[in-house]
């Protein structure tokens, strides 16, 4: 595919599909996680604005650096994490359309977003609260245990295209839905997905009724904030990573709306329906069955010849 150059790069990284539209996006996907939850639960739920406002609110806070924390650290894990989900992004068909596309980009978009939870458990670790270090462990802890089942259901489709660039799985497999090819990949994502966001019931790393607020304990202010906008844009690439492999790409914008809000959808429905389990419950029993299942679907692509030994 062409990339972009001169000034349509420059649109095209930082106001739309990059930059400005994934922030914006992100904010909206949140509201709209939010909304869909209260309202499953029989509750009103924030306005359409409340995001918005609670970034604003932190940037305009004062951010107090713990006395035993490392300054230097403890300002730059924010802007690394929102920085690496961001460059993920970028590799993504974010309604419908590529910043920048090479071979091998799969391998670098899937470790950008875990880049977030990585700074979130270092982030913890840094301030040395006790709640902090408590969430920290739990965060890398999950991030072992997830990493592996949603980086596997991510290669099932990469090893039918017999390729690593997002561009050509997505064209590879555009006229088929993988979801019904590969319905073992798709769970395994979407729970994987969900433990990388630590959402509901795999959101021990931050339970505010035994932590405070996990390894983000002593965070407030700017660094708060870029850590709640590496969430959403993570939020934002995941599902758009879930839409190009299972459900037969993302053509355009209204294909992208449709696709990441039904799994948006799918991910309220499932946190509403469950609550938190343990973390021995979530590592324990994901890090077996999902790894199990993945390797299981690969198992049976191989066998109906599907990839290729």
């Amino acid at each position: 595919m062409n990339a972009p150059t001169g000034l349509g790069a420059l649109v095209s990284l930082l106001i739309f599909p990059g930059g400005l539209f994934v922030l914006a996006n992100g904010l909206v996907f949140e509201w709209i996680d939010r909304k869909l939850i209260a309202r499953l639960q029989n509750r009103i739920g924030p306005r359409w604005y409340q995001p918005l406002a609670d970034i604003i609110k932190l940037l305009a806070k004062e951010e107090v650096v713990p006395e035993r924390a490392d300054p230097r650290l403890f300002f730059a894990l924010p802007i690394v994490a929102l920085a690496g989900v961001l460059t993920a992004a970028l590799y993504l068909p974010i309604a419908g359309r590529f910043v920048f596309s090479f071979p091998g980009d799969l391998i670098v978009t899937v470790y950008m977003l875990s880049l977030l939870t990585l700074c979130t458990g270092l982030a913890g670790a840094n301030t040395r609260n006790r709640f902090a270090l408590v969430g920290a462990t739990r965060t890398l802890t999950q991030l072992f245990s997830y990493e592996v089942p949603f980086f596997l259901a991510m290669l099932g489709p990469a090893a039918v295209a017999g390729s690593w660039q997002i561009a050509d799985i997505m064209a590879h497999n555009s006229q088929q839905w993988l979801l019904f090819i590969q319905p073992i990949g798709f769970v395994v994502a979407l729970i994987g997905l969900m433990g990388k966001l630590e959402m509901r019931p795999f959101d021990a790393p931050e339970a505010e009724t035994e932590i405070v607020a996990g390894a983000l304990t002593e965070y407030s202010g700017r660094g708060l904030a870029l850590f709640y906008l590496g969430r959403n844009v993570e939020l934002i690439g995941g599902l758009t990573l879930v839409a190009t492999f299972y459900l037969g790409g993302i053509h355009n914008v209204l294909d992208y709306f449709l696709k990441t809000g039904a799994l948006l959808i799918v991910l309220a429905s499932l946190q509403t329906l469950m609550t938190r389990l343990r973390i021995d419950q979530t590592v324990g029993l994901w890090w077996r069955v999902g790894a199990l299942l993945a390797l299981a679907q690969w198992l049976v692509l191989i066998v109906i010849g599907e990839v290729a030994l």
